[in-house]
């Protein structure tokens, strides 16, 4: 039985390809996106990819998760640093998760280096670009 999982973009991560390129890449966030569903799918991994900029609906996102999907890829964007909310979500569902970024939020400003979200996540990974994502859903098929 194929497993699910659920790809979680927050917030300014839609404008990928056009902010801070330099940080961020210069590839559309709908080819990396694509990229995402296409490596999804030559594991056998069924894969839903969501955005938003805004955390309730994000929160809402991983309440729905709960009994549908097998796994989460999370890049929470700046809510990494201060949403205990998404937190309390992440760890009210149960569901593995696994938290993302593109940059090595490690070597940026000191209030980066700081997330609130990595004490209920199974992972974290930062520093690969678009391939944190690949990385993290390998880490995913792992565990679930």
């Amino acid at each position: 039985m194929k497993k699910n999982i659920l790809v979680i973009h927050g917030p300014n991560i839609n404008l990928t390809g056009e902010r801070e390129a330099s940080i961020y890449g210069k590839e559309s966030f709908e080819s990396i996106n694509q990229q995402i569903a296409d490596y999804a799918a030559q594991i056998s991994i069924n894969c839903e990819i969501y955005q938003s900029n805004i955390e309730g609906e994000l929160i809402n996102k991983i309440h729905d998760a709960r009994n549908m999907v097998d796994g989460i890829v999370l890049n929470a964007g700046a809510y990494t640093h201060y949403s205990y909310a998404l937190r309390d979500a992440i760890s009210a569902v149960h569901i593995p998760c696994i938290e993302v970024h593109f940059s090595n939020v490690f070597g940026r400003e000191d209030f980066r280096s700081k997330s609130v979200i990595a004490p209920v996540c199974a992972g974290s990974i930062s520093g690969f670009g678009k391939h944190s994502y690949t990385l993290a859903i390998n880490g995913l098929v792992q565990i679930i």
